[in-house]
């Protein structure tokens, strides 16, 4: 009887094992592109998944342009009546600030660099992808109402369009945005980018139609 049941249990175990082993194992396509099936030992060897240069000139790059969020964020208060743009404002501050901290993490325990959050108020200074110029910058400090309500939720969007422009030209380049956490980075902040163009967008049209009804 004993012989019986450990023959069963055996084979149950193999069975497990088989199903285990032909259920197809997928990885995830960076944004904007197919997932694909790897064989198991690809799944499990991680010993050339490193860092690029592209790679840490994202994170640099998008430390620059989260700081920028934040400050057009820090208009909202004293410049418009509507509760819906102060919470999309409270939740864009809280997201890019948590993403800084990370990349400022990220980037010393690789042993590179930390630009300054504001190197882009710097004479000559390159502006990231939908990054608002000085001029485009000091009108939205300068408007209040509904015109400071059309130029943020029209800023931002831009702003966050550049932000998934400069996730694909991360993973566009030869070896870049593999290593976890860059991967899962970069992933989130295009999801997370486009969710909230979406909402914008619907924002903005509710706010042009209040301005010309």
């Amino acid at each position: 009887m004993i012989a019986v049941t450990l023959a069963a249990v055996t084979s149950a175990a193999c069975r497990t094992a088989e199903r285990q082993q032909s259920v197809p194992i997928v990885q995830p396509g960076a944004p904007g592109q197919s997932t694909r099936v790897i064989a198991r030992d690809e799944a499990t060897d991680l010993s050339q998944v490193a860092y690029t240069t592209a790679d840490v000139q994202f994170m640099q790059d998008m430390i620059g342009h989260h700081a920028q969020a934040v400050e057009m964020v820090a208009l909202i208060a004293s410049r418009t009546a509507h509760d819906d743009i102060r919470v999309l404002g409270r939740r864009i501050e809280a997201s890019q600030v948590d993403e800084i901290k990370l990349m400022q993490q990220w980037l010393p325990a690789r042993g590179q660099p930390i630009p300054g959050e504001h190197a882009h108020h710097m004479p000559g200074a390159k502006l990231m992808p939908g990054m608002l110029t000085p001029d485009e910058m000091a009108r939205l400090a300068a408007a209040h109402g509904t015109e400071f309500d059309r130029l943020f939720l029209e800023g931002m969007i831009k702003h966050h369009s550049g932000a998934i422009a400069m996730v694909g030209d991360l993973f566009a380049a030869a070896g870049a945005g593999q290593e976890v956490e860059i991967f899962t980075f970069a992933s989130d902040v295009d999801a997370d980018q486009r969710i909230e163009i979406d909402r914008m967008g619907a924002m903005l049209s509710a706010v042009l139609q209040e301005a010309h009804p």
